[in-house]
C-alpha cells in the first residue's frame, strides 16, 4: 500500500472495511502515521485513540480558557522556532499578544 494521506476523522476509520482496517494496521506496525493526530501510535488502533485523547485535551483547554484565549496561545507558540521561544520574537518584534486572556477560567 503507497503512503497516502492520514485519516482526519475517526469515526471514518470505523466505517471501513476489515481489509483496509487491516492494511493500515500494518502500515501502523510499520511505523506510518495512518490517523491525524495519532503520531508514535504502533497500531492502527493505537493511533485512534492517541488521536481521540489529543482532539479531546484541546477541546478541554479551549473551554477553560475561551476561545478568544486559546487563540492568542496559538499565535504565540506559532511564533517560536528553534532557537527562540514565542515570547522572545515576541518581545524582540513588538508582537501585541494580551496573555491575561488565556488565563484558566476556573
Amino acid at each position: 500500500m503507497a503512503q497516502e494521506a492520514p485519516i482526519q476523522d475517526t469515526k471514518q476509520v470505523k466505517e471501513l472495511p476489515s481489509e483496509e482496517k487491516e492494511e493500515l494496521d500494518q502500515a501502523a506496525r510499520e511505523g506510518q502515521t495512518v490517523v491525524a493526530g495519532g503520531t508514535g501510535g504502533k497500531s492502527l488502533d493505537a493511533q485512534v485513540r492517541l488521536a481521540e485523547g489529543r482532539h479531546k485535551g484541546g477541546e478541554s483547554r479551549k473551554q477553560q480558557m475561551g476561545t478568544e484565549g486559546y487563540q492568542q496561545m496559538g499565535r504565540k507558540g506559532g511564533l517560536s522556532t528553534m532557537d527562540k521561544s514565542g515570547q522572545e520574537r515576541m518581545e524582540e518584534e513588538g508582537i501585541p499578544i494580551d496573555e491575561s486572556k488565556y488565563k484558566t477560567k476556573s
